[in-house]
């Protein structure tokens, strides 16, 4: 553990940024899976990987640059985006510009990234390293593990092949090609509480299966996965809008297919038919996005014209989120490896209880904190920390008065200060033999130390619950 001087020191630091948190957030959006080029063709992946600068924390940072000053020049963020086979030569990645957006976001995407057939792998990962213009690296950031298929699938997918399957409660991009034109390319997206067909950024949209009248448990395992002929509902990730229930429909050579009912592939092309229209499927317009009625086969019933502007491109999403604070301390060095917490695990119980944390890049410069609580941590692989769980006493006086549970943020800090939040708290429970019926007092009377002694004796023999916060 730390020694005491530097943990109060660190500790009034942790209360600071636990009352008004300066979270700097890096978030990667990108596809599922990147198709194969071959030959001197570039098959940009499509949807381009996007990267979000979001928090208090890019601010204060500047400002806190510019009091130094470096001025707001030394400030700005810039990065570079390749391929994890790439190496360290800028010369084979591509430039990142941030651009300011609303909420005070950066924004930037990488829209000439491409892998050929010379790369013989089944799955990368992308690499990005942000630095300021000064010079100062920031640190170095993956995406999660991208497919490589050579084109889209046109047999019929089978459920013993999952991969590349779009499951229900998962997350997709759908964009439109105008006579399969390149530049032509529109994103649906959101803006301004409205959908938009958008030339430059793209949202993330998780797909439901709407009619879910049994409960998930009763389901067959293969409507788990989106079939066509299913109705489905599309839910903005960022903001929560959502679209009318709509029917996803298979499209063949410009016409909805009707009768189809199979699972949906990576990069098929489909249709959103209006649940209980007469033939109206969604459609853009430039950038509006609109309702369009297909015409009837005569011929074959099964079968509606459709235009260009009707045909989608589903494929789907991954985002992986990375959030620090570097403002409460003297930082020097890259803030990478950034470690990810997945999963929390506790054993034991009452006067010692061990929490294994779970998750990807750990090293022996972290503790786990409980809120302004540092816990004594060991180490035992990238993959693993073991920590003792603070008793509650260790939150300070109030603690005795409170019949109800405690919770706390799970938090991971480096040894020069860095904060690493995670979505993760740790909640301490008193028993319930001491819960029910009682009333919090109001006012705690002068002759209380056998009251205080009972109340610490029933608070040692906590129940402890680990849940995650949506």
């Amino acid at each position: 553990r730390s020694n005491p001087y530097q943990t109060n020191l660190l500790r009034d630091s942790v209360r600071r940024y636990l009352q008004l948190p300066s979270d700097q957030t890096v978030l990667i959006l990108h596809a599922k899976v990147a198709q194969k080029s071959y030959g001197n063709e570039k098959r940009f992946f499509c949807p381009p990987p996007c990267v979000y600068l979001s928090g208090p924390g890019w601010k204060l940072k500047q400002e806190q640059m510019t009091a130094g000053d470096q001025g707001e020049e030394g400030f700005q963020v810039c990065g570079y985006m390749g391929l994890d086979s790439m190496g360290s030569s800028l010369m084979e990645t591509q430039k990142l510009s941030f651009e300011e957006q609303p909420g005070a976001k950066g924004f930037s995407c990488a829209k000439a990234l491409y892998i050929s057939d010379t790369d013989k792998r089944k799955h990368f990962r992308l690499v990005l390293k942000l630095f300021f213009s000064n010079g100062q690296e920031i640190g170095t950031f993956h995406s999660k593990l991208i497919k490589v298929i050579s084109k889209p699938s046109q047999k019929k997918q089978s459920l013993k092949n999952t991969d590349l399957c779009i499951s229900s409660g998962s997350k997709v991009s759908l964009f439109n090609r105008l006579r399969s034109q390149t530049v032509s390319t529109r994103y649906l997206s959101v803006e301004g509480g409205a959908f938009i067909a958008s030339a430059r950024q793209w949202a993330a949209f998780t797909l439901h299966l709407a009619d879910e009248r049994c409960p998930r448990s009763e389901f067959p395992l293969r409507e788990g996965y989106i079939r066509y002929g299913s109705v489905v509902q599309l839910i903005c990730t960022a903001t929560g809008i959502t679209l009318p229930p709509l029917i996803i429909r298979k499209v063949t050579k410009q016409y909805a297919m009707l009768d189809v009912d199979e699972p949906i592939s990576q990069l098929h092309k489909c249709a959103f038919q209006f649940q209980g229209s007469d033939r109206m499927y969604l459609c853009l317009s430039t950038e509006k996005v609109i309702q369009f009625q297909a015409s009837p086969c005569p011929k074959e019933a099964n079968r509606e014209l459709l235009n260009d502007g009707s045909c989608w491109t589903i494929i789907g999403t991954e985002t992986v989120e990375y959030t620090f604070s570097e403002s409460l301390a003297c930082v020097q060095e890259p803030v990478s490896p950034m470690p990810l917490i997945t999963a929390l695990q506790l054993t034991g119980g009452g006067d010692v209880a061990m929490l294994e944390v779970q998750g990807e890049y750990f090293h022996t410069h972290l503790k786990v904190w409980f809120g302004d609580v540092e816990a004594e941590t060991m180490y035992r692989s990238p993959k693993s920390l073991m920590c003792v769980v603070p008793d509650v006493s260790a939150f300070g006086s109030d603690w005795r008065w409170l019949r109800y549970p405690i919770t706390v943020p799970l938090l991971l800090i480096r040894d020069d200060g860095l904060i690493y939040s995670s979505s993760f708290t740790f909640t301490y429970t008193p028993e319930q033999s001491f819960m029910p019926g009682q009333q919090v007092l109001s006012d705690v009377p002068q002759d209380s130390d056998k009251l205080l002694d009972s109340i610490h004796q029933e608070f040692t023999r906590t129940n402890f619950h680990l849940f995650m916060q949506s």
